[in-house]
C-alpha cells in the first residue's frame, strides 16, 4: 500500500493563543511570538502509527523536511521523499511554506493510492484547488476543521487508511474568512468535495448550524447556566452561539469565538489564551462552559484549544451546552473530544449531563475521538 502525506506544518498555530485561525505569515509569526508550539508534525505521525500497526506493508510517499519527511521519521514507517518544497530548508524551516507548496506537493503525489493530508480547513481548500487524483484524507490539526473531509482523529485517520477498499463518497469542503472570523462574523462558505474513504464512522462530517433549533433554544439554556453559577467561582465560556447567549443572559457582550472568564456577573478576563486560561484555572476555582459543534458532536478540540490537557486538568468541571435539536440530529452517535492527549480525552468517556433548557437536562454518551469505532 502507498500511501501520499502532506503536512501543513502551520496548521492550528493560532489556536491556543487565541487568534482563531493560523492562515497568513502574519498570523503564523506573532502566533510563534505568543508562544505557541507546532503540533500539526505530531498528529501525523501518530496517524502513520496507527496506520502501520494495522498495514505493517505500507510506504509512504511525502515532502522533504517539515511537511512530511520529519513526521514519517517520528512513526518509524519506510518512506521516499517525492517532492522538495523550494520554500523549506533547513535555515528557513516550517514557517516559510505556504499553500503554493500544498498546492505543488499535491501534484507531485498524485501516484499514491490514497493522499493523507494534515491541517485545517485552509489545507483542505488547498488540497481541493490541486484537483488530486486519488482520493484524500484529512488529519484534523487546524483551529477550524469543519469540513467533512476529516477523520475524527489522528489515530481514526490512521485506522481509516488501513481499511480502505477503494469504495469513496464526496465529502464537503468549507472554510471561513478568518479576518470576518476573527471580528465574529461567522458564516461557512462551501468550495467543493473531495472524493474520500467510504468510513461515515470515522469521518468527523460537516459542521452545521443552529438555524433548525426552535427560537428561544439558546436563551432557555442559557437562564439554566446563569441560574446554577456559584459565587466566587469562575467560569470558561468556550465559543458558540449558545455560550454568547449565556453572555447576553449576563448582560456581557462576550468575544465571538473566543473564550471569556467570568465570575459573579462580571467579565474576569476577555478572549484569554490558553496559557492565560491556565493561570486562571490553577489559581482559583474554574469550570469550563462548553458547546457542541452541530453534526460533529464535538465538545473540546475543534477551534476551543484554548482547553488544552492541562488546563482541563486544573478546570474543577465542565458544563456541556446543546439544544436537544442538535443532539438528536447526531443520531444516536457520542459527542467526542480531541484534545491531543489520550489520557485527557479517556477522563471524559463516558456519559455527561448536556443542559438542553431551562430545569431540563440529559446524560449523553461521550467519547474520545481516538476511540476505534465500530
Amino acid at each position: 500500500m502507498i500511501v501520499g502525506l502532506i503536512v501543513n506544518p502551520v496548521a492550528g498555530l493560532g489556536g491556543a493563543v487565541a487568534l482563531k485561525g493560523s492562515d497568513g505569515p502574519d498570523i503564523q509569526a506573532r502566533a510563534l511570538a505568543l508562544g505557541a508550539v507546532p503540533r500539526a508534525a505530531e498528529r501525523a505521525a501518530a496517524a502513520l502509527r496507527a496506520l502501520r500497526a494495522r498495514r505493517p506493508d505500507v510506504l509512504v510517499r511525502t515532502v522533504a523536511g517539515p511537511m512530511g519527511e520529519d513526521s514519517a521519521r517520528a512513526a518509524g514507517v519506510p518512506y521516499r521523499v517525492a517532492h522538495r518544497p523550494a520554500a523549506t530548508s533547513a535555515s528557513t524551516g516550517a514557517a516559510s511554506t505556504g499553500a503554493a507548496d500544498t498546492r505543488a506537493a499535491v501534484a507531485a503525489l498524485g501516484d499514491v493510492d490514497l493522499l493523507l493530508f494534515a491541517g485545517g480547513d485552509g489545507t483542505a481548500r488547498d488540497v481541493l484547488d490541486a484537483a488530486p487524483r486519488p482520493p484524500v484524507l484529512g488529519v484534523p490539526a487546524g483551529v477550524k476543521v469543519y469540513s467533512g473531509c476529516f477523520a475524527l482523529s489522528p489515530a481514526a485517520a490512521g485506522a481509516t487508511v488501513a481499511g480502505f477498499d477503494g469504495r469513496t463518497v464526496d465529502a464537503e469542503v468549507v472554510d471561513l474568512d478568518e479576518e470576518g472570523h476573527r471580528a465574529g462574523l461567522v458564516g461557512a462558505r462551501l468550495y467543493g468535495t473531495l472524493r474520500v474513504p467510504a468510513a461515515r464512522d470515522r469521518l468527523s462530517g460537516r459542521k452545521t448550524g443552529s438555524s433548525a433549533a426552535p427560537p428561544g433554544s439558546a436563551e432557555s439554556i442559557a437562564r439554566a447556566v446563569v441560574a446554577g453559577m456559584r459565587p466566587g467561582t469562575a467560569y470558561a465560556l468556550g465559543p458558540g452561539a449558545t455560550t454568547l447567549a449565556v453572555g447576553r443572559a449576563l448582560g456581557l457582550a462576550l468575544t465571538p469565538l473566543g473564550v471569556d472568564v467570568v465570575r459573579d456577573g462580571a467579565l474576569l478576563a476577555p478572549d484569554v489564551t490558553e496559557q492565560r486560561l491556565h493561570a486562571i484555572a490553577m489559581s482559583q476555582v474554574t469550570h469550563g462552559v462548553l458547546s457542541v459543534i452541530g453534526g460533529q458532536g464535538f465538545v473540546i478540540g475543534r477551534g476551543n484549544q484554548q482547553f488544552s490537557p492541562r488546563v482541563l486538568a486544573a478546570l474543577a468541571g465542565v458544563v456541556v451546552l446543546a439544544t436537544q435539536q442538535k443532539l438528536a440530529a447526531l443520531g444516536g452517535r457520542p459527542l467526542l473530544v480531541d484534545s491531543g492527549d489520550p489520557r485527557a480525552d479517556a477522563a471524559f468517556e463516558g456519559h455527561v449531563r448536556v443542559v438542553t433548557g431551562h430545569r431540563e437536562s440529559v446524560l449523553y454518551r461521550i467519547s474520545s475521538a481516538s476511540e476505534e469505532l465500530s
